[in-house]
């Protein structure tokens, strides 16, 4: 370049640097695309999520099932009715929830943030409220079938009234968010996969035994222990609903702060997802 060319003319306007060239300075960058909104972006997570894992739905669906219904034959031989039959198939119903939504997924955030797929939502323009509540929809959905089969036989089997059984499509979708949004927290924040692991397997174990034994049954400091527990009052609410005239305004509690314990533990797998994602 020659010295003439090289030096600025007095006067004369500037000229724009080329694309390979340097900014100007004040230039501002270049947008970028504008993130998803919360409900397109929820839907599309879920929808992967169910694809992904609908070749694992029948095995899901055989284990969660039928382990609810052996606890129930063998409480069979030592409760018979009443109040205890009403808590025993209404822990064994939404223990079915607990096995997917609890510990499954408790599995799958462990192993996710284990393998580096936590990266990879990382970069997407999704909201990380979308990615927790589309993997805990997917997980909850595969609990509808085994938990109204569940629901029913134990109702044919301690004799219970089913006429209120339509409770269950508060219950389930209630529980389920109470209970997934504990796995995805725990699942987040445990340090290695092997512990997200023992603890889904802890709290799968805590909602069999404090949600299925008749709560008459526990000891006092355990019953505390119990009302502790996400699940119980999706319990309590089904438990009622056996009756043959439920009490809906303690019902309605039951769902009311069942509903809250959700709000309270999506949102605590939302904090843990972006702290996780952050590391």
């Amino acid at each position: 370049m020659s010295a003439v060319s090289a030096r600025a003319v007095p006067g004369a306007a500037p000229v724009a640097a080329g694309p390979a060239g340097p900014a100007a300075p004040g230039a501002e960058p270049a947008p970028l695309a504008p993130r998803a909104r919360l409900l397109p972006a929820l839907a599309a997570v879920y929808r992967a999520q169910l694809s992904r894992a609908r070749v694992a739905r029948i095995p899901l669906l055989f284990v969660a099932t039928f382990q609810s219904l052996g606890i129930m034959v063998l409480m069979r031989g030592i409760v018979h009715s009443g109040e205890e039959a009403r808590a025993v198939v209404a822990g064994s119903t939404v223990l079915v929830v607990a096995f997917v939504g609890l510990n499954l997924l408790a599995q799958y955030f462990g192993r996710l943030r284990a393998g580096g797929g936590l990266d990879h939502y990382a970069t997407l323009p999704v909201p990380p409220a979308a990615v927790v509540l589309g993997a805990a929809g997917a997980y909850a959905s595969f609990t509808v079938p085994g938990t109204v089969f569940v629901a029913v036989a134990g109702s044919v089997m301690f004799q219970l009234p089913m006429g209120q059984l339509w409770v269950l499509g508060a219950v389930i979708p209630l529980a389920g968010a109470a209970l997934a949004g504990l796995g995805a927290a725990l699942g987040l924040l445990a340090p290695r996969q092997e512990i997200a692991t023992l603890l889904g397997q802890l709290g799968m174990s805590a909602a069999l035994l404090l949600g299925v034994l008749p709560p008459s049954r526990l000891p006092e400091p355990v019953a505390w222990a119990r009302d502790l527990l996400p699940s119980t009052y999706g319990v309590e609410a089904l438990a009622r609903a056996f009756e043959t005239r439920p009490d809906w305004a303690a019902l309605g509690l039951d769902l009311a702060v069942c509903a809250a314990v959700g709000v309270v533990s999506l949102a605590a797998a939302t904090w843990a997802y972006r702290r996780a994602a952050l590391r």
